[in-house]
């Protein structure tokens, strides 16, 4: 059986108290933070440690590119995807990124990483800026395509964030409560349209802290309106819906961790991330232990489909990303 619950460890290596918790079954799955992260050969080992507790878990990490790159010691430093947009060959570029990075955190043991963003750069959004590909709707979909298509290639599944697009809300959902006070229709027409062309090429979405006040009160990953009607049903997605992390402000909205995991499943989320906050954790473990929340279906996609093994420096396919992503210096 596969949890419902994402949560985070301490260190470098596991602790006794955190090979407790994994053992619970209603734990699904553990995203990794720079604390957590020294080398490859590190987190090969401490990948092989919890999988050792729990063969089935999902193991993650957000390595998008630019400052949002938690693997860095012995990895390639991928430039923010914005840089890539005023090239030539971008899209080539692109999907060079999507496949360097989904074959260095395949290969430390890691299924995924929570990538490509999908929201629009507004020039609004500090927190979104320059981790987006681009401003205008449809270059952001051609662009987040290549680098989907190369995630693919190199065997990892694809999660499009944060939907339905976090981009014109100025606030920093990690430290408050960003609200987009724009009409529905206006959203559909932008910030949905990368989410609505590549949703059948995601095998996971995940949906936005922020309150779209004209569609629904609360924030997208609580609301059925915004995962029921317009996620599963308009835009006929069908694979796995991932909450951002619970333990952030934007969340707190619905109140304790144990309301907001409940709040967020009920809501249409098939895994809630509890991030940076043991007691959280826990608190939302035991609200899923009282709850009995059936396993998630479609999970299983996630996982790495493939495993490069670790000379993969030496393939052709590297030496032709690296040697074009140097090329148009973008990296060193």
């Amino acid at each position: 059986m596969q949890g419902s619950l994402m949560l985070d460890v301490a260190g470098t290596w596991l602790s006794a108290e955190d090979r407790q918790i994994l053992r619970q079954p209603e734990v699904g799955g553990v995203i990794l933070f720079a604390r957590n992260i020294e080398h490859p050969r590190q987190v090969r080992e401490l990948a092989a440690a919890m999988r050792a507790v729990r063969p089935d878990l999902l193991l993650a990490v957000d390595q998008e590119g630019g400052r949002v790159q938690r693997l860095r010691q012995g990895f390639v430093r991928l430039p923010a995807m914005r840089a890539l947009a005023d090239n030539a060959n971008a899209e080539l570029l692109a999907e060079h990124c999507g496949w360097l990075m989904a074959t260095e955190v395949l290969a430390v043991g890691l299924d995924l990483s929570f990538a490509p963003v999908l929201d629009l750069d507004y020039q609004r959004s500090a927190v979104v800026g320059s981790r987006a590909f681009d401003g205008d709707a449809a270059r952001a979909t051609q662009l987040a395509g290549a680098f989907i298509r190369g995630m693919r290639q190199a065997g990892m599944a694809a999660t499009g964030k944060h939907f339905p697009g976090h981009g014109w809300a100025e606030a920093d959902s990690h430290v408050a409560i960003p609200l987009d006070e724009r009409s529905l229709e206006q959203i559909r027409l932008q910030d949905m349209q990368p989410f609505a062309r590549l949703a059948g090429q995601l095998a996971a979405v995940m949906p936005a802290h922020v309150i779209y006040p004209q569609v629904d009160d609360r924030p997208a990953g609580f609301s059925r309106r915004w995962l029921q009607d317009i996620l599963r049903g308009e835009l006929q997605f069908s694979g796995v819906i991932f909450s951002d992390d619970l333990s952030m402000a934007g969340a707190h909205v619905v109140g304790d961790a144990a309301c907001r995991i409940e709040a967020a499943l009920t809501a249409g989320c098939d895994m809630g991330l509890v991030c940076n906050d043991r007691g959280a954790a826990e608190l939302a473990l035991s609200a899923l232990q009282r709850l009995r929340v059936a396993a998630p279906a479609g999970l299983a996609r996630m996982r790495r489909q493939a495993f490069p093994g670790i000379e993969y420096r030496q393939s052709p396919r590297w030496l032709a990303a690296v040697g074009a992503l140097r090329a148009a210096q973008l990296i060193d």
